[in-house]
């Protein structure tokens, strides 16, 4: 018969080297998932290093920056998770039940903070798509305002009367982005009806002649005055549509300016500005007189 202290001794021996053995297992798990993160993650800073150097802009770098450190992020999550459902199944916990109680903990979650979600899958593709960069003057909405910030979860506007909203990522569905490439200065200039349209146009583009010769706003404008023509016969004008192609987010000081030239070039030629009027006519009686004014005046009160 085998001494039971020996059998003891060798039932211990065997546990202790399975116990080592994945001991050691969890170690090489831990250890292997650490390195992997840095791995991936130094590849993907030095991918995101070597895109910012080929870019022209800080604001292109600071987006290459933002997604390098989603993707960063998103790397050390899934290795992780993976890892440690690897080291559960070596201290022996069945991982399925687990995996089904996060399912339905996310599910809960994810109808919970679906609006979160939803916040972060949008700045993402927001920034991916490069819709929006810091320094722009956009309108998301009912919103309009200079970008300051743009990050997953929102973007922070700061419109001209200083105030600053807080647009979350969920609730953009539309950006119009008012400053990316180029700008147009679209005005319209309103002169009176007895004025010639020709002659009107020739002190316009002479206007704008001198514009563009000026050394402070003449850098902000990329082409000469575009004068589409007659838009609209006003109750009191005639409007004439005309733009400037300008740099961007140029438009508004290059409209201001023009037209503040443009006012004293129609008063030097005695071109009308015209203002809302109104022509009031007292009517006949029966015998083809006019009335009184005094007379038409009581009626009318």
């Amino acid at each position: 018969m085998t001494d039971p202290f020996i059998d003891i001794a060798i039932r211990w021996w065997t546990s202790l080297g399975s116990a080592a053995a994945s001991l050691t297992r969890i170690v090489f798990i831990v250890v292997g998932a650490w390195l992997l993160v840095v791995v991936l993650q130094r590849a993907v800073r030095s991918l995101r290093e070597r895109i910012a150097s080929r870019l022209d802009d800080r604001e292109s770098a600071q987006r290459a920056e933002t997604l390098g450190r989603v993707v960063r992020y998103l790397i050390a999550v899934v290795v992780s998770l993976v890892a440690g459902m690897l080291v559960l199944a070596e201290l022996g916990v069945s991982v399925a039940p687990i995996l089904g109680a996060a399912g339905v903990v996310g599910l809960a979650v994810g109808f919970g903070a679906q609006s979160l979600v939803k916040d972060f899958f949008t700045g993402f593709f927001i920034l991916l798509e490069n819709q929006i960069r810091q320094g722009d003057v956009v309108r998301l909405g009912e919103h309009a305002g200079s970008v300051e910030v743009v990050t997953l979860r929102y973007v922070q506007l700061r419109d001209y009367d200083g105030n600053v909203h807080y647009v979350p990522n969920s609730h953009i569905s539309t950006v119009i982005n008012m400053t990316r490439g180029f700008s147009n200065a679209v005005m319209d200039i309103g002169v009176a009806y007895r004025e010639n349209l020709d002659d009107v146009m020739d002190v316009m583009r002479e206007v704008a002649t001198q514009l563009r010769l000026d050394t402070e706003f003449g850098p902000r404008i990329t082409d000469d005055l575009e004068i589409a023509g007659v838009e609209q016969w006003a109750d009191s004008a005639v409007l004439i549509r005309c733009r400037f192609r300008c740099q961007p987010i140029q438009q508004w000081g290059v409209k201001r300016e023009y037209l503040r030239r443009l006012k004293a070039a129609f008063d030097a030629h005695g071109i009308e500005i015209p203002y809302p009027h109104m022509t009031v006519y007292a009517g006949q009686d029966r015998e083809g007189r006019a009335p009184a004014f005094e007379v038409a005046r009581s009626a009318s009160a």
